[in-house]
C-alpha cells in the first residue's frame, strides 16, 4: 500500500481496498496503483499472453511516483469503478514505471510525440496484443474538456473501433511501428566530420534563445536543462566569448534566487511554470539536482562568486539530509503534492508567519521573500485550491547587520515548523544511472568546496553500488534496487552515468580502486551496448525481451542521453588509461550523430561537450607520489579550482597510462607533471605553476 492511501484509509476508518497484481512489485509508482479497482498487470509475459489469448487491445499507462498529473489521473479515473469496469471488460491494462523502464517509455513516448506533437506523463497508449501502438496521449480528463473527450469516452470509442475495425487499427499500428523502427536506424555513411564550426554555431544558437531579463533559455515553462549552460561555459572558454559566460552566470543567479530553488531546505524543483523561475512544479528529482550541482560548481570555479558556491552547498546538503539512505544510496525523487495539494509543504501564508515569527523577524522575511496576503501560487489542479499561498523567492537580498540575526532566527523557526508538516512522498528506489550522476557531482563538490563529507558520501555510494547493483563475476550492472531487490534490467544509461561519476570520483581522490571499478564498467558497457559496425551505443542489451524497437538514444533533454554521456566519459577514461579503442568508440558515437550536431544542436548539448573534448589533445595533470598524502590533496584542489574542461587528472598508481606509471617518483613529496601528448613540463610542487598551465588557453579557440 502506498503512503497516501494508507494515511487516507487510517483517517476515514475505511476498510482497506483489495489489491491487484501490482501489490507484489517494488516500484513505488506501481505500488501507488496497487489498490486501484483496475485489473493492472506489470510489464511482462503474463499480460502479453492474456492480450493475445483474449484478443484484447492493451492500455499501457506509464508514469512515475512523484508525477503530479499522474496522481490527478489516478484520483479521477483509475480509482473510479466505472472506468475500471470498462478497462476490465475491453482491455488488458499494464502499468510501467518510466524510471525503472526508460527503454519502454522511450519507444511509446516517441510514438505519442510523432502522432500528437507533444508528450509527457502520465503517458497512455493503446497497443495491439503484439505491442504495436495505434493511439495514445498523455493526461485524459474524467469529463469532456477543452475539446478533448473524457477518458471513459475514449475507452468506449477505442473498444468500439477494435471490435468493428480491428484490421484498420492493426494496419495503422504496423505502419507506425515501421516508422519507429526507421527512426531508430542511423546510417553511419551519412555522417560527416564535426568540429569547431558546430561548436561555435551551437553557442550562437543557444545565445539566441537566451532570456536576458530573467535568465534561462526559451520561454515558459522553463526547465534548467543543465547540459545547455554547461556546454556554454565550455564554449565561452574555447572561443573567449564573454557573452556566453555572462549568460550562464546570470541564469545561475536567477535560478538560485527563484522559487524553483527551495529557499529553506535547498534543492531544486524540476522546472518553473513561469519565465521568472518563480513558481515551480514542486517535485524534486535526483537527476536535476546532480546536474545542477555540477553547473553551480562550474559557475563558482569560473567566477569565484560565493553565491554559486552557496547554491552548490545547499543542493548537496539537501541530498545528504533528505535523499540519502542509511546505507549511502541516493533516493530518486520527492513529490510535488502533500495532502493532495501541490506545493502545500513548501508554501507560506501571511497567517502562517504571524503565528510563528516575531514582528522584526516577520518584517525581514516578508520583504526578503516577497510575502503577500494574496500569495503568488494557486494549485489550479485541485478542486479546492488553498488561498494566499506564497512560494519563497529571493525578492530583496539586501540585509543590514541588524537584520542578519533576525533572518537567521526566522529561517530556523520556519524550518522547524515545516518539518512538522506532512512531507511529500519520497520515491526511495535507487537507480544506478541517477546515483552515478550524483556521486560524481558530490565528488567534485568535495574537492572544490573543501567539503570532506561530500567526498565521503560519494565513496559510500560507490560501495553501495558495488555491493548491491554490480555483479563483478558476470560483469552485470543492474538498473534498480529497492528493499533488498534489484530488477535485473541492464541499460546503457546506468553504465554511462556511473562511468562518468566514477571518473569524477577518481579525479577527486586518485584512489586507484575507483579507477579500477571505472575500467570494469567501461569494459562492460562497450561489450554489452556498443555497435562496432554501425557506431554508437544501443539503449538495451540484445537479449532484452518484449521490446518493439532497439534504439540508440541521442536526445539530451532533462537527462543527458546514454550515447552522449558514454562518449564523453569514454574520452576521459581513454585519456587517463591510454585506451585508444575506447576513444575510437567515443569518436564513432559523435560521428554517428554528427548531422544532429550540425542541424539541431539544441537537441544534443551534452554530445557537444564530447565533441569539444575531442577537438584538442587534453591536458594531463599527473600527480606522482603518495595519493593519500596532504601535498597530493593540495595539488588536487588547485587542479580542480581552474576551469579547464578539456583536461584529465591522474596519479601514477592503478590502471593509468604507462607513461604516467613510468614518471620518476620522489619518495618525500608529490609532484605535478603537466603534460600534453608525450611532452611534459618540468615537475612542480608550485600550485601557481600548475594553475598557470591549466589557465593557458589553446591557440585559435582550440
Amino acid at each position: 500500500m502506498d503512503r497516501v492511501t494508507a494515511v487516507n484509509e487510517a483517517k476515514t476508518g475505511a476498510a482497506p481496498r483489495p489489491t491487484n497484481r501490482l501489490a507484489t512489485e517494488k516500484s513505488p509508482y506501481l505500488l501507488q496503483h496497487a489498490r486501484n479497482p483496475v485489473d493492472w498487470y506489470p510489464w511482462g509475459a503474463e499480460a502479453f499472453e492474456k492480450a493475445r489469448k483474449e484478443g484484447k487491445p492493451i492500455l499501457l499507462s506509464i508514469g512515475y511516483s512523484t508525477c503530479h498529473w499522474c496522481h490527478v489521473m489516478e484520483r479521477e479515473s483509475f480509482e473510479d469503478e466505472a472506468t475500471a469496469a470498462l478497462l476490465r471488460e475491453h482491455f488488458v491494462s499494464i502499468k510501467v514505471d518510466r524510471e525503472e523502464r526508460p527503454d519502454v517509455d522511450r519507444i511509446y513516448m516517441s510514438f505519442v510525440q510523432i502522432t500528437t506533437g507533444g508528450g509527457g506523463w502520465p503517458l497512455n497508449v493503446f497497443l495491439t496484443p503484439d505491442l504495436k501502438p495505434f493511439y495514445g496521449g498523455t493526461y485524459f480528463p474524467p469529463e469532456p474538456r477543452h475539446g478533448r473527450p473524457s477518458f471513459r469516452q475514449l475507452l468506449g470509442r477505442v473498444a468500439e473501433l477494435w471490435k468493428e475495425r480491428r484490421g484498420d487499427l492493426e494496419e495503422s499500428a504496423r505502419e507506425m511501428t515501421h516508422r519507429l523502427q526507421s527512426m531508430a536506424e542511423h546510417d553511419p555513411s551519412n555522417a560527416f566530420p564535426a568540429g569547431g564550426r558546430e561548436l561555435h554555431g551551437a553557442m550562437q544558437a543557444f545565445l539566441h534563445e537566451f532570456d536576458a531579463v530573467h535568465g534561462g533559455f526559451g520561454d515558459a515553462p522553463k526547465f534548467p536543462r543543465p547540459s545547455q549552460p554547461l556546454f556554454l561555459l565550455r564554449a565561452a572558454r574555447r572561443f573567449n566569448e564573454e557573452p556566453a559566460r555572462r549568460a550562464v552566470l546570470f541564469t545561475c543567479e536567477r535560478m538560485a534566487a527563484g522559487g524553483m530553488n527551495d529557499q529553506l531546505g535547498g534543492g531544486f524543483a524540476r522546472y518553473s511554470v513561469d519565465d521568472r523561475w518563480l513558481v515551480p512544479h514542486f517535485e524534486k528529482m535526483l537527476y536535476d539536482n546532480a546536474q545542477l550541482l555540477q553547473l553551480y560548481l562550474d559557475a563558482y570555479v569560473v567566477s569565484g562568486d560565493e553565491t554559486h558556491a552557496a547554491a552548490a552547498r545547499a543542493t548537496a546538503d539537501y541530498v545528504l539530509r533528505d535523499m540519502t539512505s542509511p546505507e549511502g544510496a541516493f533516493y530518486s525523487a520527492e513529490d510535488a503534492d502533500s495532502e493532495g495539494h501541490e506545493g502545500k509543504f513548501y508554501c507560506w501564508t501571511v497567517a502562517d508567519l504571524e503565528g510563528l515569527l516575531g514582528e522584526g523577524e516577520r518584517a525581514v522575511v516578508t520583504r526578503r521573500f516577497g510575502i503577500t496576503k494574496e500569495g503568488n501560487f494557486v494549485d489550479h489542479s485541485h478542486p479546492s485550491p488553498l488561498k494566499g499561498q506564497n512560494v519563497l523567492s529571493l525578492v530583496d537580498p539586501k540585509l543590514s547587520e541588524a537584520e542578519r540575526p533576525l533572518l537567521e532566527s526566522a529561517l530556523a523557526k520556519m524550518r522547524t515548523a515545516r518539518a512538522r508538516r506532512v512531507r511529500p512522498h519520497r520515491d526511495d528506489k535507487v537507480l544506478v544511472s541517477w546515483n552515478g550522476m550524483m556521486l560524481g557531482a558530490l565528488a567534485r563538490a568535495g574537492v572544490i568546496l573543501d567539503a570532506p563529507d561530500y567526498l565521503a558520501a560519494a565513496q559510500r555510494n560507490v560501495a553501495f553500488i558495488r555491493a548491491n547493483l554490480w555483479e563483478a563475476d558476470r560483469g552485470v550492472l543492474h538498473h534498480r534496487w529497492r528493499e533488498g531487490e534489484r530488477n535485473g534490467v541492464q541499460l546503457l544509461d546506468g553504465h554511462a552515468h556511473l562511468l562518468a561519476g566514477l571518473v569524477d570520483l577518481y579525479e577527486a581522490t586518485l584512489d586507484p580502486a575507483h579507477l579500477g571499478f571505472a575500467v570494469e564498467i567501461a569494459s562492460s558497457m562497450v561489450a554489452r551496448f556498443h555497435d562496432p559496425q554501425g557506431g554508437g551505443f544501443w539503449q538495451t542489451t540484445s537479449d532484452t525481451p518484449h521490446l518493439l524497437v532497439r534504439t540508440k538514444d541521442d536526445y539530451d533533454g532533462a537527462e543527458p542521453s546514454g550515447n552522449s554521456t558514454a562518449a564523453l566519459a569514454l574520452l576521459r577514461i581513454a585519456a587517463i588509461c591510454d585506451r585508444p579503442e575506447w576513444r575510437k568508440a567515443a569518436e564513432g558515437t559523435v560521428r554517428l550523430f554528427a548531422q544532429r550536431l550540425h542541424q539541431m544542436p539544441q537537441a544534443v548539448p551534452h554530445l557537444l561537450m564530447a565533441l569539444d573534448f575531442m577537438q584538442q589533445e587534453p591536458k594531463r595533470v599527473v600527480l606522482v607520489g603518495d595519493w593519500t598524502c596532504g601535498s597530493t590533496t593540495a595539488l588536487l584542489r588547485t587542479a580542480h579550482g581552474v576551469f579547464e574542461p578539456n583536461r584529465v587528472i591522474l596519479g601514477n598508481h592503478g590502471p593509468v597510462e604507462p607513461f604516467a606509471r613510468a614518471l620518476p617518483v620522489n619518495p618525500e613529496f608529490t609532484r605535478a607533471f603537466c603534460c600534453t601528448g608525450n611532452a611534459c613540463e618540468p615537475p612542480t610542487r608550485d600550485r601557481k605553476v600548475l594553475r598557470a598551465f591549466l589557465e593557458r588557453r589553446p591557440p585559435n579557440g582550440g
